[in-house]
């Protein structure tokens, strides 16, 4: 299974790399048009701020590259900061366009009792019946280090929420398009199962 990994500028591509190659993908790391669309499935990952994520994108070309993945139905996975990506408006730093795919926003944490970034161990709350979670148990625990979460429009493409001060969006789906808050590349068994499921998905 060919999988691109988006190079953007802004990420820990190192560690993701390294965790899609032990569940068996064949990645290229790159930032080239030709060869993020000669690939079966893409990866978006991401640490940092919405506006500068967005900027790495526009620098180097890639927003209309990743709207034509978008178009063509390959399936696309956004992890932490490339999950936000996918939604329509960032609010960190000002209010910022993202790629849209998702209609939604992504929003800061208000809690003042909450320790902010969100960094650690949390448990899913899976709530729909999606490939990326297959045979994973409810209440799995999975790594987060985040300030800014995504608020879906649509309920539905919600798939999994935790709850930290409040319960927020985990990891969403809409159609081929696929995000997690957290961290797989660090969340041990359980991450790496879950980026097997991406690898092995078929829409």
């Amino acid at each position: 299974m060919s999988i691109a990994l988006i190079d953007y500028g802004i990420g820990n591509l190192r560690s993701v790399r390294k965790a899609l190659e032990t569940v068996g993908a064949d990645i290229t790391q790159t930032d080239q048009k030709e060869e993020i669309l000669s690939a079966e499935k893409i990866v978006l990952p991401g640490v940092g701020a919405f506006r500068d994520g967005m900027i790495g994108l526009h620098k180097r070309g890639l927003i209309p590259v990743l709207h034509e993945i978008h178009k063509q139905g390959s399936p696309i996975l956004g992890i932490c900061l490339g999950m936000q990506l996918l939604f329509e408006y960032g609010h960190e730093m000002g209010t910022h366009e993202g790629l849209g795919f998702i209609p939604g926003h992504v929003i800061q944490f208000q809690e003042k009792q909450l320790k902010i970034p969100h960094t650690g161990w949390n448990q899913l709350n899976i709530l729909e019946n999606s490939s990326l979670f297959l045979g994973i148990p409810d209440q799995s625990f999975v790594y987060f280090n985040h300030s800014f979460f995504c608020q879906p429009d649509e309920r539905q493409e919600t798939i999994a929420t935790t709850d930290y001060g409040l319960s927020f969006a985990a990891a969403v789906q809409r159609g081929s398009l696929f995000g997690v808050q957290f961290h797989p590349e660090k969340s041990q068994k359980v991450g790496l199962a879950i980026l097997k499921n991406f690898v092995e998905v078929r829409l």
